[in-house]
């Protein structure tokens, strides 16, 4: 079955893109500590911690510490000017507005969605990824590295250049993805009925934010993009020999067609290095799939991927 690009009808604004999450952890320190040994960079936001991308000034992920861990919030860029108008929407909608909560970033506008997930939308110009040249790679009838080792520099530091896209877990998801399509204008990229949809921002990436079938609402995993596939590799290794041992990759998604490699924090949350995800126009035209593995080709996937280990709000 196809649909429309989007299902934004009645919806005259759309956020522009995803900003970044919070997240509440039991333990500040050791969760600075994996995001670092991801290759994320570090700085302090009065009693929490900001996780950024190197050469990029823009907070991507809030750790605060609690007493268990669980989603704190996902935040939604809408351009300069445009959050006055963004609110007359949700208004109009009958959507709710929330002070800001302790520990979220000031200004905005903040609400719930139908799980009681906090959502933020701040108004941010658009900030492209740190730009990367893709190594030269030989290929059959077409060699471009020609009297060059690449295995020379295939060792360099993973450095994810921006976030691309969160998934989180919710208890009913074609609810879910009305709201979000409603009041935020995200468009449908993909689903499969009932157990996950997968939305954009328009023009982009295939996929931006995602909703994930459970009992309850959860993080399901974030998701970061790296310059190569031996960024990936290398990036999980440098993780599992520093203790985080679950993972799950070097594998190519269906949905976005991504390259991925997937590790685990140590609260159960996955995080995930991707590359080559597709980019779609207004002229996409999603589908509901049924019997569709998520990835064309990877290892077995760990039972666990889909289990949420968040508490019951």
């Amino acid at each position: 079955m196809t649909m429309p690009m989007t299902t934004t009808k009645g919806c005259e604004m759309r956020v522009s893109g995803l900003l970044h999450y919070g997240l509440q952890v039991p333990d500040l320190s050791r969760a600075g500590q994996f995001y670092e040994d991801f290759g994320l960079t570090l700085s302090e936001r009065g009693s929490a911690l900001a996780v950024r991308c190197a050469g990029q000034e823009l907070d991507r992920t809030l750790l605060t510490e609690g007493p268990d861990k669980r989603l704190h919030h996902v935040a939604f860029a809408v351009s300069p000017g445009g959050l006055p108008g963004m609110q007359r929407q949700m208004e109009g909608l009958g959507v709710r507005l929330e002070d800001t909560p302790p520990a979220g970033p000031e200004g905005g506008l903040w609400l719930r969605d139908p799980d009681g997930n906090l959502v933020t939308v701040q108004e941010q110009s658009p900030l492209p990824a740190v730009p990367a040249a893709a190594p030269p790679m030989n290929v059959p009838g077409d060699h471009r590295r020609i009297d060059v080792a690449r295995w020379v520099d295939a060792d360099a530091p993973t450095r994810p250049r921006r976030l691309g896209h969160v998934l989180v877990f919710c208890s009913d998801v074609p609810r879910s993805e009305r709201f979000y399509s409603r009041v935020l204008g995200l468009g449908v990229s993909d689903r499969v009925p009932g157990v996950v949809t997968f939305m954009n921002c328009g023009p982009g990436d295939h996929h931006v934010f995602g909703l994930v079938q459970s009992t309850h609402a959860g993080l399901h995993h974030s998701s970061w993009e790296v310059a190569s596939v031996d960024e990936m590799v290398l990036g999980a290794r440098n993780l599992a020999d520093r203790g985080s041992r679950l993972g799950w990759g070097l594998g190519r998604h269906t949905f976005g067609s991504n390259f991925f490699h997937y590790i685990r924090d140590p609260w159960g949350s996955w995080v995930e290095y991707f590359l080559d995800m597709d980019q779609i126009t207004e002229n996409w035209t999603p589908r509901d799939w049924h019997d569709v593995p998520s990835a064309v080709w990877c290892p077995v996937r760990p039972d666990e991927f889909t289990h949420n280990l968040e508490p019951v709000q």
